[in-house]
């Protein structure tokens, strides 16, 4: 642990410089993300889903609203990793040098978790979603016109979420270390962690039972793979300990 007697306009000088570095950095991924999203957002229009729709804008702003969260989407998952750097950094002063080394592996894994749960969620999730409702509109008589705006927020709002929920398993061995929790506790709860899951799916699926098993199923492997997690950590803990 080092400089835990630093004033606190220190402090406050240095989170200063740093939120201002994370802004430069946004900036800066803002202006990669508008370079990238226009590629992107036909990229995506040519996958085996969106060939199948007509693409319609039903406001003149439609397609720039679209474009402009594209960009900002981006540039969040540019910056995340430096932000957490930085976040890193700043805390860094206050911790001991083992925990400096543990806290910083988080940023990668963090970032690597996302992006799993990301590409879970688009490759197996959103599919099964969109053709649950593309054919139940079908089933009710009624055409299918979908808006530029309404598809892709429609994707964006059930891939990102999957970005968070595969956190958890970091999560738990970060709680774990804090002594918060231990794997006898999430063996304990486990069924009451298992129908909390089960809301949570049946919040992000529509009410069908194949959608909401496949999104059930990963996240209740999530969690058996997050009590191992806490076991090692916990097993870690107490090897220091004694």
């Amino acid at each position: 642990m080092t400089d835990r007697s630093m004033p606190l306009t220190k402090h406050l000088q240095e989170l200063r410089a740093r939120l201002i570095f994370v802004f430069i950095a946004f900036f800066v991924s803002f202006i990669i993300g508008m370079l990238v999203a226009k590629p992107l957002i036909l990229f995506l229009q040519t996958d085996e889903m969106p060939v199948t729709i007509t693409m319609n804008v039903f406001k003149v702003t439609d397609a720039f609203s679209i474009y402009m969260q594209f960009a900002f989407v981006i540039a969040l998952v540019l910056i995340a990793p430096f932000a957490l750097y930085q976040l890193w950094a700043f805390v860094k002063p206050g911790l001991y040098r083992n925990e400096q080394q543990a806290t910083l592996r988080y940023i990668p894994i963090i970032c690597v978790l996302f992006l799993i749960g990301v590409a879970f969620s688009y490759f197996v999730v959103f599919p099964f979603v969109l053709t649950f409702m593309l054919q139940f509109g079908e089933q009710l008589g009624v055409q299918n016109t979908i808006g530029l705006t309404t598809y892709f927020q429609f994707m964006l709002q059930t891939i990102l979420p999957f970005g968070a929920l595969f956190q958890m398993p970091l999560l738990v061995a970060f709680l774990t270390r804090l002594g918060l929790i231990n794997p006898d506790i999430m063996r304990r709860f486990r069924k009451y962690a298992y129908f909390i899951l089960l809301v949570i799916a049946g919040l992000i699926t529509p009410p069908e039972l194949l959608s909401h098993l496949l999104v059930t199923l990963p996240l209740i492997l999530l969690y058996e793979f997050s009590i191992i997690i806490s076991s090692l950590t916990y097993r870690k803990l107490n090897a220091k300990i004694s």
